[in-house]
């Protein structure tokens, strides 16, 4: 009973399923919405602190405070924390800003030509010349200059209203070379609430050769005026042993993707995600310049969170935020709102959520919405009914056809052949004058104690006072029932 029981659920539910519509995919063909929130606009700064020790006539202690910007490009969130993946180049100055800074001391305090760069320069006089190579670095006993050199590091996250200020972070981790990944985290943790948006890493590089990828990142500081640029590439073949990241190459041939993207680097798109085209994954992180944009793959940056102990993961404005954007790009907008407001509650910057929020809006219960059409279409061309008859057919079928089984089981199996009647006794004595004619019935037991056989009083007429048959003058036990007479 119960196996027919559990194969007419699975069959019916079997047709119910079919008979339902087809979910549509996770996410549309280029989407880039689930990376965008994340990404975030830096600028790197190295802060010197110099003094200058004039011993030329008068000793006199000159100081001077110089931010001199060295990196500006993109970064992508990748745990609610705030941590971010970019390049060493944008959290590590590569030049010696010592150098620069004594350059421009020098040339201010003494009235001097010295070119504002990171090169130890010579002047004509021997005695201001000894004096600047002195205030170079490395420090020593008779430096004339004393100096101290710190980065700062600011991300402008994607918000709106747009923040003025964005929030400090530090480099914890980088590659070795300008091009490597580096480790940025918060430099004031955030206390409370669920913290950022974040991006989904791939597992890894697509390895065919002119699988379509999008770039998203900042040429400013997020505003109004200043939206994510998204832009389309596709991989070139796969890097060898010895080449710098993978290359950019446009199948059709109608656009120099490197030169496109190089220059895209150089405007701020340095270190912007590389977004996959399938799954809206980050598949690695755009390098190079000029004339050669390149990627380095999502390996490299996985390996620098490694090595940073860093794990990425995803928190609860993504799951809501993920959840309605693929009603939003499945065109059911009517669900898709409540989504986006749950967003734009957990994090109320959230600038890619409140514009999808608006297009949203406008859409709802309009002929694009597929929800308004769905609930407004009749009965008769909604969702078949044949299929829920048929499974309850099955269903009535099933339990009728378990029924019978277990009556079957439980009714007794009936005797082949009738039981042998039981044996006659003597003869019955069939005298005229017989009155009384008592049958025995099967079910009558016999009574084991005597009985007193009872006469008549005016008759020497005598009965069988156990089974009522009448008695011959002679018979010293019933001829029926075989009870013993006492006289």
């Amino acid at each position: 009973m119960a196996r027919l029981t559990a194969l007419a659920g699975g069959v019916a539910a079997a047709l119910v399923l079919i008979a339902m519509p087809v979910a549509a995919h996770e996410h549309p063909s280029g989407i880039t919405d689930l990376v965008t929130p994340a990404v975030v606009r830096l600028e790197a700064v190295s802060h010197v602190e110099i003094t200058l020790l004039d011993h030329i006539g008068e000793l006199r202690h000159v100081e001077r405070s110089y931010d001199i910007p060295f990196g500006a490009g993109t970064g992508t969130v990748i745990n609610p924390d705030g941590t971010i993946v970019t390049l060493r180049r944008l959290a590590v100055n590569p030049n010696d800003v010592a150098v620069y800074a004594a350059n421009k001391i020098f040339a201010e305090h003494h009235k001097v030509k010295i070119p504002l760069d990171y090169t130890k320069h010579k002047l004509s006089d021997d005695l201001l010349n000894h004096h600047l190579q002195e205030c170079y670095p490395p420090k020593t006993d008779t430096a004339t200059c004393i100096v101290n050199v710190t980065t700062e590091i600011t991300a402008f996250p994607n918000v709106s209203p747009p923040s003025q200020n964005g929030f400090k972070v530090k480099c914890i981790k980088a590659g070795p070379t300008p091009d490597s990944p580096a480790v940025l985290v918060p430099v004031t943790p955030a206390a409370g609430g669920v913290g950022m948006p974040t991006a989904p890493l791939a597992d890894k590089v697509p390895e065919q050769e002119g699988s379509p990828t999008n770039v998203a990142g900042f040429v400013g500081r997020p505003g109004p005026n200043v939206q994510a640029t998204v832009e389309i590439a596709h991989l070139g073949k796969g890097g060898v042993a010895g080449e710098k990241g993978r290359s950019f190459a446009d199948p059709e041939k109608k656009v120099d993707e490197p030169v496109k993207l190089g220059a895209l680097a150089d405007k701020g798109l340095i270190g912007a995600p590389v977004i996959g085209d399938k799954d809206g994954h980050v598949i690695g992180l755009l390098v190079g310049g000029g004339k050669e944009g390149r990627m380095i793959g999502i390996r490299e940056v996985t390996g620098i969170l490694a090595a940073a102990k860093v794990v990425p993961r995803r928190g609860a404005i993504d799951t809501a935020f993920e959840a309605a954007l693929t009603r939003y790009h499945t065109q059911y907008y009517t669900e898709a709102a409540p989504g986006f407001q749950r967003v734009l509650e957990l994090y109320p910057g959230n600038a890619v959520a409140a514009q999808l929020l608006k297009t949203t809006l406008a859409k709802r219960g309009g002929p694009e919405d597929k929800g308004t059409k769905q609930a407004a279409v009749t009965p008769a061309r909604s969702t078949p009914l044949w299929p829920f008859i048929l499974a309850a057919g099955i269903l009535f079928l099933a339990a009728g056809g378990g029924a019978y089984l277990l009556w079957r089981r439980r009714t007794p199996e009936r005797p082949e052949g009738l039981p042998e009647p039981l044996a006659a006794g003597p003869p019955i004595d069939d005298r005229a004058d017989q009155t009384v004619v008592v049958r025995r019935s099967q079910s009558f037991q016999v009574v084991p104690q005597q009985q007193q056989v009872m006469t008549a009083p005016d008759s020497a007429i005598k009965y069988c006072t156990s089974c009522g048959m009448r008695l011959g003058p002679a018979h010293r036990f019933c001829g029926y029932c075989g009870h013993p007479i006492e006289t």
